[in-house]
């Protein structure tokens, strides 16, 4: 494979995007020469190893141009590359400059992945007696992660160089950017408690239930990185990144005492009120100290290489921890969700349900009547009736509203006041909502007009691929990888599939994508009683459009009628189901009903008949006789 030989980066001045870039790679590369690096590797995490960052640590976004949620960055000395997944391939054209950078399209034959760079980098600029040094800020890698490069690269001439201080906030902090482009402020939000009426847990308990699985373990103390972790243990909530309820923070349990470290200043009375007793509160900057000064040499720490910064890994190494890799407990607990959780969660998305379904039938109130409506209108339009409902606190994700060929980009994440709707488009409407109490996440997609046959037929296949999920009935111990595969199976009988997974995890009030459960050929973590997941297959086809039909879903044990013969066998497995949090109708001109089988018309007709139950005391009459009209096929 031949690699992208980008002209030096200093050649550039043809306009000021693709200059300011460039003197951004100018700047990044003068700090390699410092630090004696042959590259350096920007991960889209952050120092809590977020998806969705705060704007200060949006580092990939700012040295490279390219603003989706996942990516990776690498720059050599000559060379830059963007890494992207399949839901991006089309954003990345659309935002990365070819002059400056490559885009690697993770998937495809014909592109590398950042390790497969590595290596021919390694053997196209060293000889025997030197190394490839690649600089890494290692607060914003795991543990997997590094051992994953450190095992791949170790033997083809390539040495990780922990870098503390993170060269692209070094390049930011620089003039012109210090003045032009300046940080913004970090970790400032107010931060509020939950009550156990909405948590329906206590610290106390969690607490407890943690210290159990800790002493199981033989475990002393628990770093914890992750910002939803952190939330969810403490029954806490904050503003500190966009549509996620979490705040800046590290935390650390041991067998006798719980800490937080974030910014005091803004921890109110109540707060301190809530954790007092239980919690010891204390700044941001002391969770490096704290935690190197309760190692003893004799304590074991639990750190989940999966879920811990390969920073807190290096600091435990350095005072000689014992440290033990597991599950992270706070991730396994928080992902089954207790009866008080599932309750927030199903009021929630009828909310989130109610404003879809009112926003669908204004969209087709606007084309009956030729009124012309953009991206940007559908967008303001579901977003306003969010904001309406009792509980709204933000969105959990921008939202996505992509008519005719922008509906082939699956993050498509800014809709344009001048994309109008068009009579033989598909408009691709995907948004979410955080409610107090519960995050919501759904996604149609609508014909404009008639549709064509093949429209139809491609929009049948995909709602066949989720209601052979939805009602798909499995074993306790069934895997997201196992129900991906029955999920895409009848799409792939017509030849046809989709890059993502089928479905992840969501948090209550939390992270809108959680671990560790979900739907996906790479989810070997079973779906277990209480985990909520998403169900969303789609077809895309560039410059044609894009198809996604998303509900939310509960897993829950099945019923079943006992003979005689079972009530005597204590062994037999149990089984589950999933039931929806989810109400909205799907395009009725879009389904081919002829391509139905008896199963999949029998689950549709019940979905539609429970959702105008639970919707129907949100509506007006007329809009329950819309309704009632939008679910008949």
């Amino acid at each position: 494979m031949v690699l992208l030989q980008t002209l030096p980066a200093e050649s550039f001045n043809q306009s000021s995007d693709l200059k300011g870039t460039a003197q951004k790679f100018m700047a990044l590369r003068s700090q390699l020469a410092k630090h004696n690096l042959d590259a350096y590797f920007v991960p889209s995490a952050d120092e809590h190893l977020n998806e969705y960052l705060p704007e200060a640590k949006q580092r990939r976004q700012w040295i490279s141009g390219f603003t989706g949620s996942a990516g990776d960055f690498l720059i050599g000395t000559d060379y830059a590359w963007v890494f992207v997944d399949s839901r991006y391939y089309e954003q990345a054209d659309m935002q990365v400059n070819a002059n400056l950078q490559k885009v690697c399209k993770v998937g495809l034959e014909d592109h590398q992945t950042v390790e497969e760079v590595l290596e021919e980098l390694a053997k196209n600029t060293t000889n025997q007696s030197q190394t490839l040094r690649l600089g890494v800020d290692p607060f914003t890698i795991t543990v997997a992660q590094y051992r994953l490069f450190s095992e791949r690269l170790s033997n083809c001439g390539v040495e990780i160089v922990p870098i503390i201080e993170n060269l692209v906030d070094v390049v930011r902090s620089q003039s012109p950017w210090a003045e032009n482009e300046p940080i913004p402020p970090f970790g400032d939000q107010p931060v509020i408690t939950l009550p156990e009426s909405v948590t329906g847990e206590s610290v106390v308990k969690k607490l407890e239930r943690i210290r159990e699985l800790m002493d199981k373990r033989k475990a002393s103390i628990l770093p914890v990185t992750k910002l939803d972790q952190i939330a969810w243990l403490y029954n806490l909530r904050g503003w500190d990144v966009e549509c996620n309820p979490v705040f800046i923070s590290y935390a650390i349990v041991t067998k006798t005492d719980a800490y937080i470290f974030t910014n005091t200043s803004r921890i109110s009375e109540s707060v301190s009120q809530a954790l007092a007793g239980q919690v010891q509160i204390l700044e941001y900057e002391q969770y490096i100290p704290t935690l190197r000064s309760l190692i003893d040499g004799s304590q074991n720490v639990l750190v989940s290489f999966s879920q811990t910064t390969y920073g807190t890994y290096l600091q435990l190494k350095e005072v000689k921890a014992k440290i033990i890799n597991g599950e992270h407990p706070i991730e396994t607990f928080k992902a089954n969700k207790n009866a008080v959780e599932i309750d927030q969660m199903q009021q929630a998305n009828l909310k989130a349900s109610f404003a879809k379904t009112l926003t669908l039938k204004w969209i087709e109130e606007q084309i009956d009547a030729g009124i012309s409506i953009s991206e940007r209108d559908v967008a303001n339009k579901i977003e306003g009736l969010y904001k309406q409902q009792e509980g709204f606190y933000d969105l959990s994700f921008p939202t996505i509203a992509g008519a005719g060929a922008n509906g082939s980009i699956v993050h498509y994440s800014n809709p344009n006041p001048d994309c109008k709707l068009l009579n033989g488009d598909l408009l691709l409407l995907d948004s979410g909502s955080q409610f107090y109490g519960g995050t919501t996440d759904d996604t149609r997609s609508i014909s404009i007009g008639m549709p064509t046959e093949e429209q139809r037929d491609r929009y049948t296949e995909v709602l066949k691929s989720h209601i052979n999920c939805a009602m798909q009935k499995f074993p306790k111990g069934t895997t997201g990888s196992q129900i991906d595969g029955i999920a895409r199976s009848s799409m792939w009988q017509s030849g046809l599939d989709y890059g993502h997974g089928t479905g992840h995890g969501v948090g209550v009030f939390l992270n809108v994508h959680e671990g560790p459960n979900g739907i996906s050929k790479r989810v070997n973590q079973s779906l277990d009683l209480g985990t909520i997941n998403s169900i969303e297959p789609g077809y895309y086809q560039p410059k044609w459009g894009g198809i996604r039909l998303e509900n939310l879903y509960f897993v829950k044990a099945v019923k079943q009628e006992l003979d005689s013969s079972q009530e005597t066998n204590p062994n037999k497995t149990p089984w589950y189901e999933f039931e929806s949090l989810t109400y909205i109708p799907f395009d009725k001109k879009l389904i081919d009903r002829s391509k139905l089988n008896s199963q999949q018309i029998t689950w549709l007709e019940n979905y539609y008949a429970s959702a105008v139950e639970k919707l129907s005391c949100f509506l007006t009459d007329e809009e329950i006789v819309w309704l009632k009209e939008a679910c008949s096929f």
